[in-house]
């Protein structure tokens, strides 16, 4: 959900303290590899996908091209390490927002989100629609009655554009998507947004 609110620093993005979802990463550091993209709460640019790889050499073993013009050299050559061979600094944004937001910067904006999430699908449930998840991270996903009138809300909401909410099929069901992921999205965003998805509803 993007909104024009005003200008605040990143991570105070409306709740204050942990997100209490550390036990949703429970054992990631047991993993051999795992995949994130730092579009989302990052804020980077779309194609900043990260792959983070216990064993160095299984990773540039998968990665590696080899040709007779392409010379293989003692020191770290960054081709071997993504599927492209050339390819701007992605790293460069991502390591900026991680040196700005620190540790507890990126807790407090996952940690702000996951509370508006919730303070989301609590407003738009006491307005009568029907919330299909259970909001554990910054995703809500709610209906309005059949597939038809859940397109309907859609469509309306997008034209009266207080948000940009999309349309989804959760278990099945048609429903509409809500994603937390802007930085400077606040409380105050969140209950205007509500209100316009309650209107377009109606």
């Amino acid at each position: 959900m993007t909104s024009p609110s005003q200008p605040r620093q990143p991570g105070e993005s409306g709740q204050p303290g942990e997100s209490g979802t550390a036990d949703e990463v429970a054992g990631a550091a047991a993993a051999d590899s795992w995949a994130t993209d730092a579009h989302k709460w990052l804020n980077t640019t779309y194609d900043s996908g990260i792959a983070l790889v216990r064993d160095g050499e299984t990773l540039r073993t998968a990665m590696r091209a080899e040709a007779s013009y392409l010379p293989p050299g003692d020191a770290r050559d960054p081709m071997n390490y993504t599927p492209q061979s050339s390819q701007r600094a992605r790293g460069a944004e991502v390591w900026a927002v991680l040196a700005t937001l620190g540790r507890a910067g990126v807790s407090r904006l996952v940690g702000g989100h996951v509370a508006l999430a919730r303070r989301f699908a609590s407003g738009l449930a006491a307005g009568g629609l029907d919330i299909l998840n259970e909001v554990r991270l910054n995703q809500v996903v709610a209906a309005c009655g059949d597939a038809e009138t859940t397109d309907r809300m859609i469509a309306a909401l997008q034209r009266e554009g207080t948000c940009w909410c999309g349309p989804t099929t959760w278990h099945g069901r048609r429903a509409m998507r809500v994603s937390i992921s802007n930085w400077s999205t606040t409380q105050s965003d969140v209950d205007r947004s509500i209100a316009a998805v309650l209107a377009a509803a109606r």
